[in-house]
């Protein structure tokens, strides 16, 4: 499949007015493939004594079965790396007629079909992103080449089509959507099937939250919750924005197999279905769902509303609806706290990508095709670029920067934008040089240290400076904490400075606090270090910091501070194993966690070492199960039974909980935790296959499928290993795993405990995984480099053979982005381990 570059777009963004797409899929010729029948109305500029020019259509179908171009037929044969060429066109009005036959996808591009293995039922959906709109329908595929769509779709008797617009039900199985305002083709979106839907209306608008059949009653029981948060954010962005909801309804379709977290379709905004929760969650998980829920709604505005005219502002949309999706969250629902799981999860996304060779601006300058765009969607992108959006929100004032943002709205609604067009809004609400600002934030790469400086006058007080490695300027606050009288473990916020870095103030502070924290409200994009003093104060008091957003910093430093060799991961483990049991933050305690257990005990201890550090996390798992036994903190618990699962040096305990059906005191063992328990005791050997088909049976929903495949490649036997890597790495596309079975088998597949057991396959993954990304595409390459990288092999024979791999192959661009990312993680654990 070919890719578009960014002259290409360009030469035909200044050659082609399109106008009018009508689009009709037939959804009942087959299991494999569907029918698709396109007009598209479009104009070439020019005068009339113009010579006629070329260009070309994408589509990528099973067959293409005719085209005519006004009346004239086109030569099929002429199609070649999914373009069809159209020759000799004409100043004015034209149109393209296409038919063909599109294959159904099991990767989450395209045409998406998902048959419910729980009762039989057939689902499809698109996700048209980036440039997979031609999987469907023939379109020219760029973000600036807006139009008009009509779909018009034939299902089987008994479902239900969801589309941009209001959809209506014409009879016989058909289904006309309402036409769109003008929208970029990768935004078109279509979900069909038996679905269970919960409508309403909000201030006349059309609201529907949908799911497979089988989701119907944990929807339910949660689509109160849902449409709450969706008023309200719904409220809160016409309190925000001048510009009203720019579309006729507003549905959201949970679909299956879905490869993001959501897709902001333009009306028809499409999740994965893992946020209709079958098993108990936490208050954070909920949390991230609301977030979720507001980030996809901004898109409605920044990026359907107002779209990047070429990938190269991909940040536009996403760091901006990444920003107002946690403001809002924190802004309009019970979620008041967002920002401190986006501090300790989200940021340190950012912190990472930005720190390998990989790194990008975030606002990059050369994007040169489709390609390399995909390798944007990342942790700079989102994470990075909402940092830098709340550091400017800081500086310039919410009060101006929303005046800005409107101003876009209103100079590009349901047109295409640049990150100049962007500036240019927000300089006539300001008198601030945004254009310097965005060269030092969106221009660079890399991220700045801040580190406090005290300086001690002869009469015992203290002033402060804080030093400054980078370029960027910050805005910042620097908390200053006394001990407090009232608790001798506690600390107390005496005030908070606000200081301008770099600058030549020097702040003074009178007695010396015994803690300073920079960046404290976490209002800036930058690593932080602390004095010594500072330091000996978290070792002993970090749990009494009285905000947890001040405690994410914390732990965020620390965390850096390990990655860089500039603390032990032990010492790492003994604060957690200090502090973790007292904190009351359910973010803040599944984020220490996942880095203890995934990065500091799997990767950055020596096998020799991990015994011990897995002791200190059961310990430290099972202290806080104790606290939580008067049922005051549940998200807690849940998350500490989670993690006291899979940190399991022994199966004992948690096969006596699975035979029970409870841990004692609670939780009962719901269907997520059975298998996260069987997974556990499957890396460890403590299971057999005849178990696992008996828990399928009992679960034979996707989630059971895929936990059950996810236990079978964790097995230790080397007939399970084969069988596993085989499945994954087939050479027979009719024996292809769908994406999400793909990810669950690697996930079970790479064991800490099986390194002998595994060697071989470290020596097989980089041929097979570049094979089989080349037939499958960008999809299952980016799971192949995500989830089946053998990252448990921390040694130099892996680095060098990684790295040669890399120099002396061609991988796809997705795949090789992945590898040469996991390889630099893996000199990171690598230095980890010397310092």
């Amino acid at each position: 499949m070919s890719v578009l570059t960014r002259d290409e777009a360009q030469t035909r963004a200044k050659l082609l007015d399109v106008h009018h797409y009508t689009v009709g899929l037939d959804l009942t010729v087959g299991e494999d493939t569907f029918d698709s029948r396109t007009v598209v109305r479009f104009t070439v500029r020019g005068s009339s004594d113009t010579a006629g020019t070329d260009t070309f259509v994408e589509l990528k179908p099973a067959a293409l079965r005719s085209a005519t171009l006004d009346g004239r037929p086109l030569d099929p044969s002429l199609l070649e790396d999914n373009r069809l060429p159209l020759r000799d066109l004409t100043p004015g009005e034209h149109e393209l007629r296409v038919d063909a036959s599109m294959r159904y996808s099991r990767t989450g591009e395209g045409m998406h079909r998902f048959t419910d293995p729980s009762d039989g039922e057939t689902y499809v959906y698109t996700q048209m992103f980036m440039d997979d709109v031609q999987r469907v329908f023939a379109a020219f595929d760029q973000p600036d080449l807006k139009a008009v769509f009509d779909l018009t779709v034939t299902a089987p008797e008994g479902w239900t089509v969801l589309a941009n617009g209001v959809t209506e039900h014409t009879g016989e199985g058909t289904w006309k959507a309402a036409t769109t305002p003008p929208i970029s083709t990768y935004l078109v979106a279509l979900a069909a099937g038996p679905w269970h839907s919960v409508r309403t209306e909000h201030r006349g608008l059309p609201f529907g939250i949908h799911c497979r059949r089988s989701l119907a009653p944990y929807l339910d029981t949660d689509a109160e919750e849902i449409l709450d948060i969706t008023r309200a954010c719904y409220d809160r962005y016409h309190e925000k924005f001048e510009e009203p909801y720019p579309f006729d309804s507003y549905d959201q379709a949970f679909v299956p197999e879905f490869n993001a977290g959501a897709m902001e379709n333009p009306g028809l905004v499409t999740f994965r279905d893992e946020f209709v929760y079958r098993s108990a969650v936490t208050d954070t998980e909920r949390q991230t769902r609301a977030m979720v829920i507001a980030h996809e709604m901004a898109h409605m505005w920044f990026g359907d509303l107002v779209t990047l005219r070429w990938w190269d502002d991909i940040w536009l949309n996403e760091s901006f609806a990444e920003y107002m999706g946690y403001q809002t969250t924190a802004e309009a629902t019970r979620f008041t706290d967002s920002w401190t799981e986006f501090g300790v999860s989200r940021k340190a996304w950012g912190y990472e990508a930005d720190q390998r060779p990989s790194t990008h601006p975030v606002a990059p300058e050369a994007v040169p095709d489709t390609a390399s765009a995909l390798l944007n969607f990342d942790g700079i992108s989102y994470a990075k670029g909402a940092s830098a959006l709340r550091q400017l929100v800081t500086w310039l004032g919410e009060k101006d920067f929303l005046a800005g943002i409107n101003t876009h709205f209103a100079r590009h609604r349901f047109a295409n934008a640049t990150l100049a067009d962007f500036l240019d809004s927000l300089a006539s609400a300001t008198e601030r040089d945004v254009h310097a600002w965005a060269d030092a934030w969106l221009r660079t790469t890399g991220v700045d240290t801040l580190t406090p400086v005290l300086t001690r006058a002869e009469d015992g007080t203290h002033t402060l400076t804080v030093t400054h490695d980078g370029s960027r300027p910050h805005r910042i606050a620097v908390g200053l904490y006394d001990r407090d009288l009232t608790d001798e473990d506690g600390l107390h916020l005496r005030t908070r400075l606000e200081v301008d870095v770099p600058g030549t103030t020097d702040h003074p502070l009178g007695k010396r606090p015994v803690l300073l924290v920079p960046n404290d409200s976490d209002l800036t994009y930058a690593k932080v270090r602390f004095d010594p003093e500072s330091y000996a104060t978290l070792r002993a008091s970090l749990s009494g910091l009285p905000d947890p957003l001040t405690r994410a910093v914390v732990w965020n430093s620390l965390r850096d501070a390990v990655r860089d060799g500039e603390l032990a991961p032990d010492a790492y483990l003994d604060i957690a194993r200090a502090h973790l049991p007292r904190e009351t933050d359910v973010a803040l305690v599944q984020g220490v966690l996942a880095f203890a257990a995934g990065q500091i005990t799997d990767r950055y201890l020596t096998p020799e070492r991990r015994p011990a550090a897995l002791a200190t996390l059961t310990e430290l798992c099972r202290d806080l199960v104790r606290r939580t036994e008067d049922g005051s903190h549940p998200g807690l618990r849940l998350t500490a039974v989670r993690h006291r699962i899979d940190v399991a040096a022994h199966p004992h305990t948690i096969a006596a909980w699975l035979a029970e059906g409870t841990v004692p005191g609670g939780p009962e063992l719901d269907p997520e935790l059975r298998w996260r328990v069987l997974s556990r005791l499957a890396a460890l050997g403590a299971v057999d296959e005849d178990t696992l088909a008996a828990e399928l049976a009992r679960d034979p929903s996707a989630t059971g499928q895929e936990g059950a495949a996810r236990c079978r490649a964790a097995l230790p036997d080397p007939a399970a290993k084969e069988r596993a890597w085989a499945a994954m790495f087939t050479e027979d596309p009719a024996a292809d795993l769908s994406n999400y079975l793909f990810t669950a088998t690697a996930q079970g597949f790479w064991q800490p405990e099986q390194a002998d057991l595994l060697g071989e396959y470290v020596d097989r993954y980089y041929q097979d995984a570049t094979a089989l990304a080349a037939r499958r595409g960008p999809a299952i390459a980016d799971a192949i480099g995500r989830w089946a990288f053998p990252a448990y092999a921390v040694d130099t024979g892996h680095l060098r053979k990684g790295e040669t791999f890399l120099r002396e192959s061609d991988p796809v661009p997705s795949l090789r982005r992945r590898l040469a990312d996991q390889l630099d993680d893996l000199a990171r654990a690598l230095r980890v381990r010397e310092a």
